[in-house]
């Protein structure tokens, strides 16, 4: 086999193949696409040798575009990193590779004016089919790129969109967290939170979290949004008289509250007991480990790309919320002395 740089295969065309083999254009467009079978087994063998000796790679990107399939998906996501975005895409790419398909991503930073850009990027790359982690606030766009491909939403309900949802059962996840804290013997509850924002998952857990408190009379519970007054009002709830715990509702809010507490001069985790949502990387090695419910997220991308396959292929079926649930991974941050 003759060797050659990627920018003299670059410059290697269909026709030089042809004539390389000895054959029509025509014939060398059927070898590499779809409809091989129509050549004879000596005119294969010609135009594969000629591919070989030249060094030939197909614009796969053309191709697709010519016949209307690009095996592309688009992915947009509200924060890259986000650990919990990471993971979801790294199970959708996954998936995608498996099918033979590729994933384009676009991170729109918690941006309005990214998301528009990328959802305008996202259509002249000519995707098959779009998964979206986001708050969706260009409806219009979202909903016309709808007309045209199958859409999954991951994580996040966008009300008008009538797309498949993929996520967390976010009120079982709450459940366990504050029973887990509730059998330990914790009484004074907090959840901290990143600002709803209007992000559907994050209001079922506040809502959730209410619901678990009223309807527990030994305990009592409050919500902190995440803001620069973070550390005061850790301060103001460490006060409190009694066994105590926060309830952390993403990797986010876990980080923030450990670095507060640190900070306060906090004995992690002998005053107060803390369990997160989401189970990162970094839970074990803080004190004697941070108690997690750890969400599927892997498996939820994947998931994501098998409802997004399987519209492609033509089904119809009515929308559906597919729900996970979450392991419960008990650490030192939960058992009190």
């Amino acid at each position: 086999m003759t060797s050659f740089s990627a920018a003299q295969r670059s410059r290697v065309t269909m026709l030089d193949v042809a004539e390389r083999a000895g054959v029509s254009k025509a014939s060398v467009s059927r070898f590499i696409g779809d409809d091989r079978a129509l050549l004879s087994d000596a005119i294969a063998l010609r135009i594969e040798q000629a591919i070989d000796d030249l060094g030939y790679r197909p614009n796969q990107m053309a191709r697709g575009l010519k016949r209307g399939r690009t095996r592309l998906i688009g992915m947009l996501v509200a924060d890259i990193r986000n650990p919990y975005s990471i993971a979801v895409m790294h199970g959708v790419e996954t998936a995608c590779r498996q099918h033979g398909y590729s994933l384009v991503v676009c991170n729109t930073d918690r941006d309005d004016e990214q998301e528009r850009q990328h959802l305008a990027a996202l259509r002249a790359y000519n995707i098959e089919g779009l998964i979206v982690n986001t708050l969706g606030h260009h409806l219009d766009q979202l909903l016309e790129l709808q007309r045209e491909m199958p859409l999954v939403l991951v994580d996040r309900k966008v009300e008008p969109l009538h797309s498949d949802l993929v996520g967390l059962d976010n009120p079982v996840a709450v459940r366990m967290a504050v029973e887990h804290l509730e059998q330990q013997g914790y009484r004074e509850l907090l959840l901290v939170t990143e600002a709803t924002d209007g992000t559907s998952s994050r209001l079922e857990r506040l809502d959730s979290f209410k619901a678990e408190i009223a309807s527990r009379p030994m305990l009592t519970g409050a919500v902190l949004e995440l803001d620069g007054k973070l550390e005061q009002r850790l301060r103001k709830f460490l006060a409190k008289s009694g066994p105590k715990a926060l309830f952390c509702a993403n990797g986010i809010a876990a980080l923030a509250c450990t670095r507060a507490l640190k900070n306060l001069g906090c004995d992690l985790f002998a005053d107060v007991g803390l369990i997160a949502l989401d189970d990162l990387d970094w839970y074990p090695l803080v004190g004697n480990g941070i108690t997690a419910l750890a969400q599927p997220t892997e498996a939820i991308g994947a998931k994501a790309f098998d409802c997004l396959l399987k519209r492609l292929r033509g089904d119809t079926e009515p929308t559906r919320t597919l729900d996970f649930l979450p392991q419960l991974i008990i650490r030192g941050s939960t058992r009190r002395p």
